[in-house]
């Protein structure tokens, strides 16, 4: 894991870490059904303060695991992450990410991305980066594939959430040498 907490910086926005006074931002994006719909459920919907202080207080996440504020405007309005492997799966690591919907259509997570994939990959010393996307976010797809990840496959009926099954789809960057 990185010594230090990272600041990046990318075209309109800064990722960093989250703060506590980041409360209320991460509620006004959190608290939204949309965006919970494609997220693992430890990510609720109602999202509630309780939820929020035990995000921010480091009792959601894996241990080992890193993310960041997206901040966009000054605020705090989405995250990016990865969970490192262990053992001989060091080598790779899950990422994962959501953006509150007001900034949903206009290319800040794709932009994201582009900033904190080759980083992550650097400071975490990855070959392998791979995220999953339930079947019917199609956007979360097209941010991975503009930022050269390829679709490896489909594990179908995986994910039983809100009452329907639906397939994931995996993505992978890969690369076969260390800077």
């Amino acid at each position: 894991m990185p010594d230090r907490a990272p600041l990046l910086h990318g075209p309109g926005f800064v990722l960093r870490p989250w703060r506590s006074d980041d409360l209320d931002a991460l509620l006004r994006h959190a608290n939204d059904e949309a965006v919970s719909r494609g997220l693992r459920d430890r990510f609720p919907f109602p999202y509630t303060r309780e939820d929020g202080e035990a995000f921010l207080g480091g009792r959601v996440l894996s241990p080992g695991t890193l993310n960041l504020a997206i901040e966009i405007d000054g605020a705090a309005c989405g995250s990016i992450g990865a969970q490192p492997g262990v053992a001989e799966r060091a080598h790779t690591a899950e990422l994962g990410y959501w953006l509150g919907q007001a900034y949903w259509g206009q290319g800040w997570m794709s932009r994201v991305v582009s900033v904190f994939t080759p980083w992550v990959m650097d400071e975490l010393r990855l070959f392998r980066l791979q995220a999953e996307v339930l079947d019917f976010n199609e956007g979360s797809a097209r941010v991975l594939l503009a930022n050269g990840f390829s679709e490896e496959g489909c594990a179908r009926a995986a994910v039983y959430k809100r009452g329907q099954l639906h397939d994931l789809r995996r993505f992978a960057l890969v690369r076969d040498h260390l800077s």
